[in-house]
């Protein structure tokens, strides 16, 4: 069977199912070619909670099904490889943070989406890249720990200096990989271009960037230019845009050897089509206490942000 036999196949199984497939930006092209929805994490959770799904199979990453099955408890939520998740996300043990908020009750601990249900779980407020300055800015706590991405953090911090923010040791292993020289290296060879930078980079590559946004954002960024711009984020990103857009040729992924997630590139098109017909995939499930207390720092979110 040819790669178009199989999409073919996929679209007939996802409608014979009633399955709605859900894909992260990041996903290979052909995953992407044959979702229903694309997007950023939150956006492809809020979706899957807006048209009110029966079925999803998330092409992503094990938090992102999570994140599904926490907004929509009664929806069956499929990861089509089990093993595919994100380092970051399980960086910080939840109970390191449950001792923290013990011995520290007046700092309110803020979680970037990217983490497990069990680390949303103690943690007070979920913050998207895009939504973080304006919620932390909003809380009333003098004192904030901020996980698990530390580059994210000090991103966030540099907008509220009055506020006093702690680090731990958290970080996304593809974005941190870049450094100063990546982009001055990227810069000389196309002068005339633009950057735009994920905040989850470190700062020195942060403070070379045109533009720092989320991974909505910095398309929609890129969409708006007329010229070449450099795309310091991973490249699905260059991917996708080389694809929908007219003139691909002037998106420029930024380290292109670096910026490569192998969880997000896991899942293959058979992987799908297993999943939508019960031969493959992991049905995602959370406990019920685990569940509503990780929504209430979603909850807290669309409040503030």
């Amino acid at each position: 069977m040819n790669k178009q036999e199989l999409k073919n196949k996929i679209i007939e199984a996802k409608k014979a199912t009633n399955t709605v497939i859900l894909a992260h930006t990041y996903q290979e092209p052909d995953i992407i070619d044959i979702a229903d929805i694309t997007g950023d994490s939150f956006f492809l959770s809020k979706k899957a909670a807006e048209i009110k799904a029966k079925r999803v199979v998330m092409c992503g990453v094990r938090f992102m099904a999570e994140s599904v099955k926490i907004l929509s408890p009664e929806t069956e939520t499929i990861l089509p490889v089990a093993t595919a998740t994100c380092p970051m996300a399980e960086q910080i043990a939840p109970e390191r943070v449950r001792k923290f908020k013990e011995e520290n009750p007046e700092t309110e601990v803020v979680a970037y989406i990217n983490t497990t249900a069990a680390l949303k779980a103690e943690c007070d407020v979920c913050v998207t890249s895009s939504s973080a300055i304006k919620i932390v800015k909003k809380l009333q706590a003098d004192e904030i720990l901020f996980i698990p991405d530390q580059h994210l953090g000090s991103f966030v911090q540099k907008s509220i200096p009055e506020k006093k923010f702690i680090f731990w040791d958290g970080f996304c292993p593809v974005h941190a990989q870049l450094t100063k020289e990546d982009v001055l290296m990227c810069k000389a060879e196309h002068p005339d271009a633009v950057f735009a930078v994920h905040p989850e980079s470190p700062k020195e590559v942060v403070e070379l960037a045109d533009m720092v946004g989320a991974t909505s954002e910095i398309i929609s960024y890129a969409k708006a230019q007329k010229g070449k711009v450099i795309i310091g984020t991973e490249r699905g990103v260059v991917d996708y845009l080389a694809i929908n857009e007219e003139n691909g040729d002037r998106f420029i992924q930024l380290a292109p050897e670096k910026l490569c997630c192998e969880d997000m590139k896991k899942i293959t098109l058979e992987d799908v089509y297993k999943a939508i017909i019960g031969e493959g995939g992991e049905k995602v499930e959370l406990d019920e206490d685990l569940r509503k207390k990780a929504l209430k720092s979603i909850n807290r979110m669309l409040e503030l942000g």
